[in-house]
């Protein structure tokens, strides 16, 4: 099998905010956890995608391959894109292991170095929500997606866990500015349709809930989030001299944790969308 590694270091912002997000998401080992936890979102999606042996795909913000790897399972040709390089690496050895052919392509989001109507279906799982500019990003989604194309995109909901996780924490990271709209935004439909400005149309959007079972209490969900997941590791390292607000945000995400936790059980809320383009 060949690998094709294609990784351009291209950076087409170079402002500060965006080697703020690059080095957040290096920070810890969210590809550790992606595939330990989010994994079954992937192949979820891309059956919601509908794309089909043939298919040229581009996977945006695609992490270390949750959802290229299914994608290319498919027989579809895809593109792995994303800001960090060190989880394109991982992406690079996931492939070797599946044994799929997969392009990377280092990536902004709001800047994709790809050509207008270049793919037949854009996806984008748990990723393209956290770019800072939500407009400029779906505006990419659209812009590199063919008319009559597919995007398809799986998102945190504000209401689940996890995006009341991320509104817990967002007043302490150092990434955060004035004006940037919180991610789980993309986990509402109707958010999603105003971004798309009425250049695609939404097909279906169904919220679903990813069951995990890895935590045998809240503080072992909260100790692992700790350990693994960038913004959290952000979050803490910004308040790690206030041993009062550290304490406060350790109460805060354990009751949040143990509120979404039952029978050794947590769900974790997410929109699953699919928007064909016009």
């Amino acid at each position: 099998m060949t690998v094709d590694y294609t990784a351009t270091g291209y950076t087409p912002s170079g402002d500060t905010l965006t080697s703020l997000h690059r080095n957040m998401w290096a920070m810890g080992d969210y590809a550790l956890m992606a595939e330990q936890v989010m994994a079954p979102i992937g192949p979820i999606l891309v059956g919601a995608s509908g794309i089909r042996a043939g298919d040229r795909v581009l996977d945006v913000a695609a992490g270390s391959g949750n959802i290229s790897i299914p994608a290319a399972m498919t027989g579809a040709t895809v593109v792995s894109s994303d800001l960090t390089p060190e989880l394109l690496q991982r992406s690079q050895l996931r492939a070797i292991e599946h044994k799929v052919p997969l392009q990377w392509h280092e990536a902004d989001a709001q800047a994709l170095p790809f050509a207008d109507d270049e793919f037949d279906a854009v996806l984008s799982g748990i990723g393209v929500m956290f770019a800072p500019d939500h407009q400029r990003a779906a505006d990419e989604l659209i812009r590199v997606c063919r008319p009559g194309g597919t995007v398809a995109l799986a998102s945190w909901t504000p209401e689940g866990f996890f995006g009341r996780m991320l509104t817990a924490i967002r007043p302490y990271r150092s990434t955060q500015t004035p004006g940037v709209p919180p991610a789980a935004l993309w986990g509402r439909d109707d958010y999603v349709a105003n971004l798309f400005g009425g250049k695609a149309e939404i097909i279906e959007a169904r919220r679903c809930m990813l069951v995990v079972d890895r935590f045998a209490d809240a503080h072992e969900a909260h100790d692992y989030f700790k350990a693994h997941y960038g913004p959290t590791i952000d979050a803490y390292r910004t308040i790690s001299g206030n041993r009062a607000l550290v304490a406060a945000l350790d109460a805060e995400l354990l009751e949040l944790a143990q509120r979404h936790m039952h029978h050794g059980l947590m769900g974790w809320q997410y929109l699953l969308l699919t928007a064909r383009r016009i």
